[in-house]
């Protein structure tokens, strides 16, 4: 061995630091004279991973036997860099084996362990930069994001320190896209870009190189918010081939034809976005990605009018996995099983394809999903709250645990009670709630993202409900989540609204004072403008409507136009009751002359008729006008003798 520490002293000295290629030639040359030279195996492992050549360095130390590798095994668990690397690096106690088996899980998509690494870290900094903590940790909060594991970040809102560095702007922008905050995300997402053009110790071509996901980046979110020719000429100005990463390569292709605001032709679209993710290796994409990708490579088969063979491969692909299941590429692929069906249509017509599909799987949760759509689309409310509740109850008298974890799933079950809020059905929206409530309430641990907001939600509604049992299992829920979390406002309003008696003052003391609420409230305008009544939904009770308060204020009298104003008229004289009256109907009326004074007495009843002493005859009664005019037609009563007729 004492043979060997001049060699490497020479080595070190004729080399650079920086220079890796050199130190690997030189350890080579060294190694050729000296094969078990382990000073010299071990900087010639350092030099590899330095030139990023995992593989090589793993064969170098499966070749240097095991001193090599026990000597060098902190190098060996990140030339692994994946299952076995988190395996080796876990038996290590240093700091540097944390941070290798933090990027493994990472990359092996074990986000959750990744994260509790990283505070591990991040609580007991050490000598360790400050900002690449950082940097690792927004990368994992956004990856916990994407992976529908969001209640497990810690910081959601971007500090101060994430806008400083162009990485971390980056991160946190991925995190703002994965809740569906685009807005902001679009504005971290320039942060970034002028923080990395400003950096001065890069060359323009790694600027460039760091721009590239930035861009791409961009390209989804511009579509994703409608603005496709901002989109399309972005997405234009990339040069897509000099991306180094395969998958980056890949998803900007895509984002670039999905950008395109006129309609390619769908079959040159189906030719690019078609690929094998198994060649993207070892840059495979992430589980969510891979995805998105095979959806959009789905969807592009169905533009291209290839229906029967989408939907008997995708059948095929369905068969092999366990049904029911809440895994959301397996929905995916039951979604596009049925509009290849359907061929592409919707409404009624789409129906009579699809619902066939129903007898062959019964518990398919993306199918069931697909026709319920369909009947709200189409208005047909009830049908897809029965379909719901058949699917809930076959789940329900299975008594499988993974089942009743898929019946009572926080997006089946808010599916269903906006189904029943839609209809007005206020007890069944309590039950389905608490159903739930109770079942997750029993599952601590293995709780599925959302039930914590479907804990609260059905809080929300017990606690207003009638009926006792409810009121004292939202007092329940309330209590719990308030000490799981005590910083959690919502959590102690509920405990306060739920049990108002038992509030302790820390409760009281973590909500907004109703003095600051009710700060700039008119409460006057509020009383005069009495109680607001809902607009009655389909299918619910009409209840019965308050009358407003009554007006305080005095009305103001409204003023006549002189247009209006008759030329006798005088406003200190009260009008004439009859005024509305015809003139004939008012009790003021008399007639004038024999014909008028006849007429009253004609149209008089019981009036005796008017006597000689008027100059008038008497009233001759309705009949024998009558009669009088048959008599006196002329002759037109009588009947004509046709010219040649005989009697």
């Amino acid at each position: 061995m004492s043979s060997s520490v001049p060699s490497l002293a020479n080595l070190l000295k004729q080399t650079d630091i920086e220079d890796h290629e050199e130190v690997l030639e030189a350890a080579d040359a060294t190694l050729k004279q000296s094969k078990g030279d382990l000073d010299t195996q071990h900087v010639r492992v350092i030099a590899l991973l330095k030139l990023d050549r995992y593989e090589d360095a793993v064969k170098a130390l499966e070749s240097g036997g095991a001193k090599l590798k026990d000597r060098a095994r902190l190098e060996h668990s990140y030339a692994l860099y994946k299952a076995e690397a988190a395996e080796i690096a876990r038996e290590g106690s240093e700091r540097g084996f944390q941070h290798v088996e933090a990027q493994a899980r990472y990359r092996t998509e074990d986000f959750r362990k990744a994260a509790e690494l990283y505070q591990q870290l991040a609580s007991r900094p050490e000598d360790d930069a400050e900002a690449d903590l950082r940097i690792n940790t927004g990368a994992v909060d956004a990856q916990l994001e994407w992976s529908g594991l969001g209640e497990l970040v810690r910081k959601k809102k971007p500090g101060r320190e994430d806008l400083e560095a162009f990485e971390t702007a980056y991160n946190a922008a991925c995190g703002c896209i994965a809740r569906g905050e685009l807005g902001q995300g679009e504005v971290l997402l320039k942060r970034a870009r002028d923080l990395c053009n400003a950096l001065e110790d890069l060359s323009e071509e790694e600027k460039q190189a760091e721009l590239l996901p930035i861009s791409v980046q961009q390209v989804y979110i511009l579509a994703r918010l409608g603005r496709q020719d901002e989109a399309e000429s972005l997405a234009r100005g990339l040069d897509v081939r000099s991306v180094p990463d395969a998958s980056t390569r890949h998803i900007a292709q895509v984002n670039g034809v999905a950008a395109s605001a006129t309609p390619s032709n769908p079959f040159l679209a189906q030719r690019l976005v078609t690929k094998d993710l198994q060649t993207l290796k070892p840059d495979y994409p992430f589980q969510f990605q891979s995805s998105i990708l095979n959806q959009n490579r789905y969807a592009t088969d169905l533009q291209a009018l290839k229906f029967g063979g989408t939907a008997d491969s995708i059948a095929t692909l369905i068969s092999k996995q366990t049904s029911p299941n809440l895994e959301t590429f397996h929905n995916s692929l039951s979604v596009v099983n049925a509009a290849a069906h359907a061929r592409c249509q919707t409404g009624k017509e789409a129906l009579k394809h699809i619902l066939p599909l129903l007898e062959k799987r019964p518990t398919d949760v993306g199918l069931i999903l697909t026709i319920v759509q369909l009947y709200v689309l189409t208005g047909n409310h009830a049908s897809a709250i029965k379909l719901l509740e058949g699917f809930s109850n076959r789940l329900e008298q299975s008594g499988s645990a993974a089942e009743l974890d898929v019946r009572f799933a926080p997006g089946l079950v808010g599916a269903t009670v906006s189904l029943y809020r839609s209809q007005g059905r206020r007890g069944h929206e309590e039950s389905e709630l608490a159903k739930a409530a109770t079942h997750w309430r029993r599952k601590t641990k293995e709780r599925p993202a959302g039930a914590v907001q479907l804990l609260k939600a059905a809080g929300g509604v017990l606690v207003e409900s009638s009926e006792a049992e409810h009121q004292k299992l939202a007092s329940n829920l309330f209590t719990e989540l308030h000490n799981q979390d005590s910083d959690d406002r919502y959590a102690a309003a509920g405990t306060i609204a739920a049990s108002p008696n038992t509030a302790s003052p820390t409760q009281t003391a973590s909500l907004t004072p109703i003095e600051r609420l009710v700060a700039g409230i008119d409460v006057e305008a509020l009383e005069n403008a009495g109680i607001a009544q809902p607009t009655p939904t389909s299918g619910a009770a009409v209840t019965t409507r308050k009358r407003p308060a009554e007006e305080t204020k005095p009305k103001k009298a409204k003023k006549i136009r002189k247009s209006r104003i008759p030329k006798e008229y005088d406003p200190n004289k009260a009008p004439d009751p009859e005024r509305w009256l015809p003139l004939r109907d008012r009790s003021t009326y008399r007639p004038k002359g024999k014909k008028g004074k006849a007429r009253a007495n004609l149209l008089s009843q019981g009036a005796a008729p008017a006597g000689d002493s008027d100059g008038s005859r008497p009233g001759t009664p309705g009949g024998e006008v009558v009669k009088a005019k048959q008599q006196q037609g002329g002759g037109a009563g009588k009947k004509k003798k046709g010219k040649g007729g005989k009697w």
